[in-house]
């Protein structure tokens, strides 16, 4: 699609290339031909090697003047897989009624789409207006958004602030700005023991207890009560494996996996350090990986301009939030300030997403509000 496309076209044509993550190749393709001919210079680079790639991502930068503000829009063009029982070919948009229906039409096309309208009002003498657009934030993220932002550092394209545009309204657009995420980090935890026969358990060495006592004493742990801005850091047990299909043997081993989402009274790495020492007391072994940090952009003159323009558009002003998953507002804030906003998340990721097309115009114009304003100053 060449020709100037409405909010609704441009977000049909997104849907219509399937990009099931890691995303590359036409829907790309889709986004060029769009904001080319708005008068934005187009990077597209593809990063990194198997198993976690390779990942094609996308930069796009307008300047404005010398030394004007630079505000990105930040997001992705990968889906998660439709999986089966859709109504309607999940990637062949379709509107019934005031909905249109396809995978990504709220995660996040749509919210691309508006962004591309938003640009379109804004003129070039307002400030330098840019696109972040990733490949792969539904997958492995290790080089979608990461990749371009050391590309953006190292040609001086680093914003002074940054919207991403995941779908974090809840009953109505509007309703939740994320200020902030909570960060996640998942552990491997391994207890090796001595397989035997139960009948003489002195020749060998059960390794399931000290699993077991490893996980209660980590389940018992109270990470914190809660800050001002996030919810208490929770730690959940999500896999306990042995193995062991016989009924008189002691297993040699025994394993389980834990997931925290925490605050940022944490980091990953005093976590990190918390759950190995404490399987080190069991004669166990973690291995942790940690996907993201706690972050919080603090409420102040972004987060007021976010809600201001979101209030005059909807006549609501929205609350501002950081619950729910990670996002790749967890790499961006290494640049700038960085605020998530964007439709209704109820449909994402679940058969028949859809999106009320009344709802992609609105998001447009609330999506140039902002950049407006933080182009301004």
């Amino acid at each position: 699609m060449h020709e100037t496309a409405s909010v609704a076209e441009l977000t049909e044509a997104l849907i219509a290339c399937p990009s099931v993550t890691p995303a590359a190749g036409l829907v790309f393709d889709c986004l060029e031909a769009q904001l080319a001919p708005l008068g934005f210079a187009v990077h597209r680079a593809v990063s990194g090697e198997a198993p976690d790639g390779p990942v094609e991502n996308l930069f796009a930068i307008r300047h404005g003047p010398p030394g004007s503000r630079h505000f990105a829009f930040a997001g992705h063009v990968d889906v998660v897989p439709p999986g089966e029982g859709w109504t309607s070919a999940p990637f062949a948009p379709e509107r019934r009624g005031e909905l249109l229906y396809g995978r990504g039409a709220v995660d996040m096309k749509g919210a691309i789409a508006a962004m591309v309208e938003a640009a379109r009002e804004i003129p070039a003498e307002a400030g330098t207006l840019s696109f972040v657009i990733t490949g792969d934030e539904e997958g492995p993220a290790k080089y979608g958004t990461l990749a371009l932002i050391d590309h953006m550092r190292a040609v001086a394209a680093v914003p002074d602030l940054c919207l991403v545009g995941e779908p974090t309204s809840v009953a109505r657009l509007g309703d939740t700005v994320k200020i902030g995420r909570r960060g996640s980090l998942n552990a491997w935890l391994d207890v090796a023991g001595q397989e035997g026969h139960v009948a003489y358990p002195h020749l060998a060495d059960n390794p399931v207890p000290r699993l077991v006592a490893l996980l209660a004493e980590l389940d018992a742990l109270a990470l914190d009560q809660g800050t001002d801005w996030f919810q208490p850091s929770n730690l959940e047990i999500t896999d306990i494996a042995v193995g062991n299909p016989a009924t008189n043997v002691i297993p040699p081993r025994a394993s389980a996996r834990i997931s925290i989402r925490f605050n940022d009274r944490h980091t990953g790495a005093s976590l990190t350090e918390l759950v190995t020492a404490t399987a080190d007391r069991h004669g166990a072994t973690a291995r942790c990986i940690v996907s993201g940090e706690a972050f919080l952009t603090p409420p102040g003159a972004f987060s007021d301009l976010v809600v201001a323009a979101v209030e005059a558009e909807t006549g609501h002003k929205p609350e501002l939030s950081t619950t729910g998953g990670t996002s790749d507002a967890r790499f961006l804030k290494a640049l700038c300030p960085v605020i998530e906003f964007g439709l209704c998340n109820a449909t994402m990721h679940k058969r028949d997403e859809a999106v009320a097309l009344a709802d992609l115009e609105a998001l447009a114009r609330i999506y140039r509000r902002i950049a407006a304003a933080a182009l301004a100053g």
